[in-house]
């Protein structure tokens, strides 16, 4: 079942579906989907094994499901980022802002998503990783076109956009990553935050065009 016919849903069932999303996007950001059982989730969840049929068809529609509320959180968060009334690269430095946010507030769907784990060979995995390859790349997309906008009107530097938006995209989750070290390299939120203006502050002059 869709979760977007969640408004329709009596208030027994809509706990039931939350429930098993909240308990699925914990176990699914951490290990390969193969490795997860619907015994597991079911019992994360509090609730029986036939939810998960009922509510998703399989153990592979509940994990779409995940990957899908994922992307949409994600979406919501670089949405405050790109607004018309910022500057191409003041939408950048808002989306490194965001980006961390996103890591901050709903971490384990910035694991899913930064991070994924291996999805294995059940049948449906191979269409659950083009979607979220291909929303992903929606949003690396909306820095491409902000570094596009940003050379046409000659506040960037020529770059080749895309090569960019990766290497921006790359580098945040390669400082973000540091919260998870066990070693004296871990940062705490604020050590990541100082990291991430600083990130921005160098790309934002590095990118202008003086």
């Amino acid at each position: 079942m869709a979760t977007g016919d969640a408004k329709a849903l009596d208030p027994r069932k809509q706990r039931t579906i939350d429930a098993l999303l909240k308990a699925a996007e914990k176990v699914f950001a951490r290990r390969p989907v193969e490795e997860v059982t619907v015994e597991e989730i079911a019992e994360r969840a509090g609730v029986a094994v036939g939810s998960i049929y009922n509510n998703f068809g399989s153990k592979a529609g509940l994990h779409a499901a995940v990957v899908d509320r994922a992307l949409d959180v994600d979406r919501e968060y670089m949405d405050r980022a790109y607004t018309p009334d910022r500057s191409p690269i003041e939408q950048l430095e808002a989306a490194a802002e965001q980006y961390l946010r996103f890591y901050l507030e709903q971490p384990e769907f910035f694991r899913m998503l930064a991070f994924p784990a291996p999805l294995g060979g059940y049948s449906a995995a191979a269409e659950t990783a083009a979607r979220l390859a291909r929303r992903v790349d929606e949003q690396n997309a909306r820095m491409i076109d902000a570094l596009e906008r940003g050379i046409a009107d000659g506040t960037i530097r020529p770059v080749d956009a895309r090569k960019a938006a990766k290497v921006l995209w790359s580098g945040w989750n390669g400082v973000i990553s540091l919260a998870w070290r066990p070693d004296e390299l871990r940062e705490d939120e604020r050590g990541l935050a100082e990291l991430l203006s600083l990130a921005g502050n160098l790309v934002s002059w590095g990118l202008r065009r003086v």
